[in-house]
């Protein structure tokens, strides 16, 4: 028996976690349901919490001898609680339901069927009175809102075209930003505006209120007067592309960046 609570102590016959999520999709500011499934180990064990936390692969650099790199890690948000203590016996079968809220600014993982390559997930984490705690990782499908599908589809029917999408860690500044990191969706200018902007940079902070836009144009010399980034941020309602006329509006946002009208 000690050697049981021993080999429980580094992780070795120790209890194991697996969560499953309900089939389908989120968006953000929804819900995420499943099951945290538990097998105990070898001996019994004492659950101090079990907890849900959702992740991100986000963009980082490094220096190694003097050059940069690129690379990613994983950052935790919005972690939650979905038991308290109880005691596991020894390879009893035990499962937790569960219904946790997905917070507003999640990032979209896919849209129209495709995947932006953004990595996402739910973390299970098993904390274990003296023993090292159990995990488990799994992927989450996040699907745009309606006012996000609607400022999309603008920017596709007016030209421009995805090229990739990634999480950056910090704050835009002047926005109501909650989480440690921001999505950039990245896209080719649009026919009409390539002599005036290289890509387009848009970051969506979404809320119970509706939702922060923001463009980032990487612009060239010429109209521009000089070269440079230009930053403008538009707030939107929680509206179906149905009802608003999005294609308007993105390109009379577009038309102030290209004119130098502020942008508010």
């Amino acid at each position: 028996m000690v050697f049981k609570r021993l080999l429980g102590a580094l992780g070795v016959g120790g209890p194991k976690v697996d969560t499953v999520l309900s089939p389908g999709g989120v968006h953000p500011g929804g819900t995420i349901s499943g099951q945290v499934n538990m097998i105990g180990g070898s001996s019994d064990s004492e659950i101090q919490q079990v907890s849900l936390e959702f992740v991100g692969r986000v963009e980082v650099e490094f220096e190694v001898e003097g050059e940069e790199h690129e690379g990613h890690r994983l950052v935790g948000f919005d972690k939650v609680a979905v038991s308290g203590p109880f005691r596991l016996g020894e390879e009893e079968e035990r499962s937790i339901p569960f219904q946790i809220p997905v917070p507003w600014e999640t990032p979209v993982t896919e849209m129209y069927g495709r995947q932006l390559g953004i990595g996402l997930g739910l973390r299970t984490e098993l904390a274990v009175a003296g023993a090292v705690d159990a995990g488990d990782m799994d992927p989450v499908a996040v699907f745009p809102l309606p006012s996000q599908e609607g400022v999309l589809e603008a920017l596709s029917r007016l030209g421009f075209v995805f090229k990739s999408a990634d999480l950056e860690p910090g704050h835009i500044r002047g926005t109501g930003q909650q989480l440690p990191f921001y999505q950039e969706i990245e896209l080719g200018a649009a026919p009409q505006y390539q002599g005036v902007m290289n890509d387009l940079e848009v970051t969506f902070l979404a809320g119970p209120g509706g939702l922060e836009v923001v463009l980032e144009a990487d612009k060239r010399g010429g109209l521009f007067q000089s070269g440079g980034d230009v930053i403008h941020r538009y707030t939107v309602p929680h509206e179906a592309p149905d009802q608003r006329d999005y294609v308007s509006e993105v390109d009379s946002w577009i038309r102030a960046m290209v004119e130098g009208r502020p942008g508010h």
